[in-house]
């Protein structure tokens, strides 16, 4: 295993990064509600009751925003992990802030134009998909360091 201290500039990028991320993570949630709120549409009665909106759970507008929202969070906590591990293989810093900077550029994309200016495919293929395959990156790199350290 390569020491990896929080000093190195791969690290402060991981973490500036992952700051980020998580900070686009909890933005969701004001998006979705922002998104309830504009529409009136809620998934509690207590909430429609005092806004006197509706419960519904099909709005396309909310259900659009709920699901770039589930996407982050079935995505962005694998990257922490990967991310993590990545760095214990000794990366170059630049190749590291690379991949960390186009990983959250792409996810803040993907945001963008699925769920607040939708855009035609293949916008959002692209956005989903370069991210996407810097998680494999990193987790092949991962297995291929430590399977050659057996």
């Amino acid at each position: 295993m390569v020491p990896v201290t929080i000093a190195e500039p791969a690290v402060q990028s991981y973490i500036l990064y992952s700051g980020i991320l998580a900070l686009k993570v909890l933005a969701m949630a004001v998006l979705t509600g922002r998104q309830r709120f504009r529409k009136k549409v809620f998934a509690n009665e207590e909430d429609a009751k005092k806004t006197k909106g509706i419960v519904k759970f099909d709005d396309p507008d909310v259900e659009r925003v709920r699901r770039a929202h589930l996407n982050d969070l079935e995505n962005i906590p694998v990257f922490w992990v990967l991310g993590a591990l990545y760095l214990t293989t000794g990366p170059s810093s630049a190749l590291a802030t690379l991949l960390f900077r186009v990983y959250t550029a792409g996810r803040v994309l993907h945001t963008i134009v699925y769920a607040v200016k939708p855009l035609p495919q293949p916008a959002r293929g692209i956005a989903y998909g370069i991210p996407y395959l810097i998680k494999w990156y990193m987790g092949f790199k991962i297995v291929s360091h430590y399977l050659t350290a057996l």
